[in-house]
C-alpha cells in the first residue's frame, strides 16, 4: 500500500476543534458520529453507518443486453496512478478560476497542468502522463485513511511544484485574456468506420490536421491581418490534407467522404459564442470571481479532509461502446461529469453507485463504502454519460450536453448520438481492519461529511484527432486495444 501526505496529530485536532465550532454556528447542530473502537476518529471521519459488508448485499448489477450491431470493442489508456503527485482542490469545469473551489483534494492523471485556471489552450499546450500522448485530463477526489492515533510520517511536499504549475497556467491565461481564439471543426467525429488497410493513411492525415491547426493558433497571437495571415492559409492547408483523405477513403469503389466543410476554421472573439457550436451553450465564460477556500497545508490536508492519501494501485481508463450500435467520435474539449459532489444541495438525481470490491465488479455496486472479504481490494467504478447532443462541448449545468443512455435499453434520447463511454476503475489496497473500523473515506465538500454517495469524477477530452479516430475504430470493430 502506498500512502502519501503524512499528518501531525496536534495540528489535526486543532483543525477538528475549529471545524466543529464552525459547523455548530452554521448549522445550529452538532452531528455525533458513532465509532466501533476507542481509537477511531469521530470529528471528521465517515459515519460508520455508511459502511457495509459486501457479502451481505444481493447482486444488483444488470447490464444491458447487447444487440447484434453493438460496438463491442474497448480502448484502454495507460496514464499511470499520479506518480508525480499532482493534487489540488480545484475544478476548472465546475468552478473556473477559483483556487480550491472544490474544497477537497483531487487526484489527477493525464494532463500535467490541470488547475483552476486551465483553459482549452493551456491544456493543449501541456504535457501528459498518458503513454500514448493523450492530453485529456482525468480527476477524482482522493481517498484517505484516518486513524487519528496511528501515524506514519511520510510527508510529501508538493507545494512548490503546485504553485509553479498554477502560476504558469495563470500567466498563460492572463496572456490570452481579451484575445480571440481559433475554432475549428472536428474531423474525427465526422469519420465513418475506417478500413484497417487505410488506418495508417488516416492517422497521418489527422496528425497533419492537428499540426497545421496548432501552428495557426500560435500565429493568431501576433497576427495583424488575421484572415490573410492565419485563416486563409490554414484553410488551404486543411483542405489539401482532407482532399487526400477523401481520395484515400474513396478507393476500391467506396463512396468518398466530402470533407470540404471541415476545412475552414473561424476566429472567436472574447466572450462570444463559438461560431461553429463546439463551445458551451453560452460561449466561453470568464473566470468566476469568488473567494478561494483554504489551501491544502504542507500535508495536503484541508479542513474536514485530513488523513493519509491513498494512491490507487491501478487507475484503469477504458472507453467502451454502445450496446445498440456504433459510436461516433467525441469532439475535442468535450467536458463530462460523473456523479454529484453536492448531494446535500442537489439531491441524488445525478448521484451514482460507485463502490465495490475485487471479485464483485460485475455483481454489486454500492452507494456505501464496502467492507471486502479478506485479501480483496476496494474499488470505485465510474461509468460516465455517453449520449452527446452532437453540438456542444459543455453546457450551463455541465450536464445537458451529454447524458446517460436509457438504463433498460441502452438507447440514447432522440437527437443525441452515442460516443465512447469512459469507465474509470480505481483499485485501492485498504487493510481490512481499516474497512471494518470505518477508517477510510472519500474527500468531499465539508457539508457532505464524506458521504460515499457524493463520489464523483471529471473528464475533459484533449485527445488528438489521430488518437480519437483510433479509439472509435477499435471500439466499432470489436477489438481490445491498449495504449
Amino acid at each position: 500500500m502506498t500512502r502519501t501526505g503524512g499528518r501531525h496529530q496536534i495540528s489535526r485536532r486543532t483543525k477538528i476543534a475549529s471545524l466543529g465550532a464552525a459547523v455548530a454556528i452554521a448549522a445550529g447542530a452538532v452531528v455525533v458520529v458513532s465509532a466501533t473502537s476507542g481509537d477511531q476518529a469521530s470529528a471528521d471521519g465517515a459515519d460508520i453507518s455508511n459502511f457495509v459488508d459486501i457479502t451481505t448485499v444481493q447482486p444488483n448489477v444488470k447490464p444491458v443486453k447487447k444487440q447484434g450491431n453493438a460496438s463491442k470493442g474497448t480502448f484502454t489508456v495507460d496514464c499511470g496512478v499520479n506518480e508525480n503527485e499532482h493534487f489540488n482542490g480545484d475544478n476548472f469545469i465546475a468552478a473556473p478560476g477559483v483556487e480550491n473551489g472544490a474544497e477537497h483534494l483531487h487526484d489527477y492523471v493525464g494532463n500535467l497542468s490541470t488547475n483552476a485556471n486551465s483553459t482549452n489552450e493551456s491544456l493543449q499546450a501541456a504535457g501528459t502522463t498518458c503513454k500514448n500522448g493523450d492530453k485529456s485530463t482525468y480527476f477524482w477526489p482522493v481517498i484517505r485513511i484516518d486513524t487519528a492515533d496511528e501515524e506514519e510520517e511520510n510527508e510529501v511536499d508538493v507545494a512548490a511544484q503546485q504553485e509553479q504549475e498554477q502560476q504558469a497556467a495563470a500567466d498563460a491565461n492572463a496572456r490570452k485574456k481579451g484575445k480571440p481564439r481559433l475554432v475549428c471543426p472536428d474531423v474525427a467525429s465526422k469519420l465513418d468506420e475506417v478500413p484497417d488497410e487505410l488506418q495508417p493513411q488516416v492517422d497521418q492525415a489527422l496528425g497533419e490536421v492537428d499540426q497545421v491547426t496548432e501552428e495557426a493558433e500560435k500565429k493568431l497571437e501576433t497576427a495583424r491581418q488575421v484572415d490573410a495571415e492565419v485563416v486563409n492559409p490554414l484553410l488551404e492547408k486543411r483542405k489539401a490534407i482532407l482532399d487526400r483523405m477523401t481520395i484515400a477513403l474513396g478507393r476500391d469503389g467506396r463512396q468518398p467522404i466530402d470533407f470540404g466543410a471541415l476545412s475552414r476554421c473561424s476566429v472567436q472573439a472574447p466572450g462570444q459564442p463559438s461560431p461553429i457550436g463546439d463551445g458551451s451553450e453560452n460561449g466561453d465564460k470568464p473566470p468566476v470571481e469568488a473567494n478561494p477556500g483554504d489551501e491544502p497545508d504542507e500535508n495536503n490536508e484541508l479542513p474536514g479532509n485530513d488523513g493519509e492519501i491513498q494512491r490507487p494501485l491501478s487507475a484503469e481508463l477504458t472507453f467502451r461502446g454502445s450496446p445498440v450500435g456504433k459510436v461516433t467520435a467525441m469532439p475535442k474539449f468535450l467536458k463530462i461529469l460523473y456523479g454529484d459532489a453536492k448531494i446535500s444541495v442537489n439531491g441524488t438525481k445525478n448521484a451514482r453507485d460507485s463502490w465495490t470490491c475485487e471479485g464483485f465488479e460485475d455483481k454489486v455496486q454500492l452507494a456505501k463504502y464496502p467492507i471486502c472479504p479478506e485479501g480483496a481490494k476496494v474499488k470505485r467504478i465510474h461509468d460516465f454519460p455517453s449520449c452527446w447532443d452532437g453540438k456542444n462541448t459543455d453546457s450551463a449545468n455541465h450536464r445537458t450536453h451529454i447524458v446517460f443512455p436509457d438504463a433498460a435499453t441502452g438507447k440514447c434520447p432522440q437527437g443525441f448520438k452515442a460516443v465512447p463511454q469512459l469507465r474509470t476503475t480505481l483499485t485501492y489496497d485498504i487493510p481490512r481492519d481499516i474497512q471494518v473500523k470505518g477508517q477510510y473515506k472519500v474527500d468531499s465538500f465539508p457539508n457532505e461529511d464524506h458521504n460515499p454517495v457524493s463520489d464523483h469524477d471529471d473528464f475533459a477530452n484533449v485527445m488528438s484527432q489521430k488518437i480519437m479516430n483510433r479509439l472509435v475504430n477499435c471500439i466499432n470493430k470489436g477489438k481490445t486495444c491498449k495504449e
